[in-house]
């Protein structure tokens, strides 16, 4: 078994990475290949890289516009966060460890946008493979840490669940 409080700073430490390579990639987006300036950069023939200021929470979902929104959107992820954080103080498996790390550092560097922009920097865009939304490096983290959680959930038998 780990020890207490190695899964929590696991989870922790891999939050704190994802959290900073997503504002290290929208920092390089914005500041180095100025991406504002230029629109679109295609990058291969099914990926582009877009500018989209995106003021709702996923992929544009539950969009607000106005400075109410923005804040209560804010909020409703730092909530998450500490949450996260604390129920991560539990986790009996690195599996959990890890997906909420990734749902926490995703959560963080998009709150971290939502304060300083009043909206998500998103840029990495795959339409051409008919997806339809334009995301970034916390939309990714979120979602992959959701989808192992589903996993961890449901499709992992009690005893594959302990640590190892």
């Amino acid at each position: 078994m780990a020890p207490k409080l190695a899964l929590p700073n696991l989870a922790y430490s891999l939050g704190a990475i994802v959290a900073l390579l997503d504002q290290l990639s929208k920092f390089w987006v914005l500041e180095i290949l100025r991406l504002p300036e230029k629109g679109r950069v295609p990058v291969l023939p099914f990926f582009d890289l877009t500018l989209v200021a995106n003021r709702g929470v996923s992929f544009g979902l539950f969009r607000s516009d106005g400075d109410l929104g923005r804040w209560l959107l804010a909020a409703f992820s730092l909530i998450v966060v500490l949450a996260l954080a604390i129920y991560v103080r539990k986790a009996r498996r690195w599996w959990t460890a890890v997906s909420v790390g990734l749902i926490m550092g995703g959560a963080v560097g998009n709150l971290v946008d939502r304060v300083r922009f009043g909206a998500v920097t998103d840029f990495l865009d795959f339409s051409k493979l008919y997806f339809p939304w334009v995301f970034n490096v916390a939309d990714a983290a979120i979602n992959v840490g959701i989808a192992l959680l589903l996993i961890e959930t449901f499709l992992m038998p009690e005893r594959n669940k302990s640590p190892r």
